[in-house]
């Protein structure tokens, strides 16, 4: 397994979060992303951002900007619960990683 399957799940955990606030776009989240540390190709995005609109997570709809036509995508009612779930998890595991961490290997 490599990093990129661990950092998967967090990837699209940012996606929800990101198109919960407000419509999101391929480029614009592969920016954001990448100010977090993840590099990722829009080969790698658009099958995310596809799949999630397949569970329902997201929908996506065209939109005309000048001579660009993008895909904005905005989280569904049913993404905005699976990430309110989520976030009970990361809490969960957060906690757990870092409880009682002092730096110190044992």
């Amino acid at each position: 397994m490599s990093e990129k399957d661990l950092y998967g799940g967090l990837i699209r955990l940012h996606i929800l979060h990101h198109a919960g606030e407000e419509p999101i776009f391929g480029l614009g989240i592969i920016e954001e992303l990448r100010r977090h540390g993840y590099e990722i190709s829009a080969g790698t995005l658009y099958p995310m951002l596809h799949g999630l609109e397949r569970r329902g997570y997201l929908l996506s709809r065209p939109e005309q900007s000048g001579k660009r036509a993008r895909r904005i995508y905005e989280i569904t009612p049913m993404g905005r619960e699976a990430l309110a779930g989520a976030k009970i998890k990361v809490k969960e595991l957060f906690g757990e990683l870092f409880e009682g961490d002092t730096g110190e290997k044992s």
